[in-house]
């Protein structure tokens, strides 16, 4: 019988050290009931979606055989990061790009020489005097 005593003894001091909960566990876990009169559910708001991106197509002439770029704002001016294609062989040179909403400024590179998309309406004068060509998306 000294055994289940001692037993009984352990498990008494053990719960002893346990701290007391001021409130039920279940209380814990669940908000507090509103004081004041209930409020109608509000709609859940309607989150903006993220800026979607086009695929926003370039062209413009030059002479067969001719390298041609794009750059522009949108690839931090690098004049031969985006080579255009002329898949006719007829002076064509095309390329598409992926741009989020905004206002684009370019230039076509042709053979090293800098253009303004003479196509385009819509140009702005840079910090060199000359005009870059804008695209506006979205």
């Amino acid at each position: 019988m000294k055994i289940k005593a001692k037993a009984k003894e352990q498990v008494k001091k053990v719960e002893a050290a346990k701290p007391a909960l001021k409130a039920p566990v279940a209380k814990l876990f669940t908000k507090p009931a509103a004081k004041t009169a209930a409020k109608p559910a509000a709609k859940p708001v309607a989150q903006k979606a993220a800026p979607k991106t086009q695929r926003v197509p370039f062209s413009v002439r030059a002479e067969v055989g001719s390298k041609v770029f794009i750059a522009g704002s949108f690839n931090n001016w690098d004049p031969t990061d985006k080579e255009m294609t002329d898949k006719n062989g007829d002076g064509n040179f095309t390329a598409t790009l992926t741009l989020g909403p905004g206002a684009h400024q370019y230039k076509f590179v042709i053979d090293g020489t800098w253009c303004a998309d003479p196509e385009c309406a819509d140009w702005i004068q840079n910090a060199h005097g000359t005009l870059n060509s804008v695209k506006h998306v979205g």
